[in-house]
């Protein structure tokens, strides 16, 4: 799993599902998950790819 911390203190995941497709998971600073990828991806460039367009402005390591 890759995470990263946004301007606004939001946490942004990016993770292997159960299904061993890349997923992204944005949570808010009072824990509540705000956002997240409604598909998984083969390719983790792609996922990454997905969170910019909606709204991450980190990089996860």
């Amino acid at each position: 799993m890759s995470e990263c911390t946004d301007s606004d203190g939001d946490k942004w995941e990016i993770y292997k599902g159960n299904d061993d497709d890349w997923r992204w998971r944005r949570t808010a600073t009072n824990g509540r998950i705000v956002g997240s990828s409604s598909q998984g991806y083969s390719n983790k460039s792609d996922c990454v790819e997905n969170a910019q367009r909606n709204g991450m402005t980190c990089y996860p390591e």
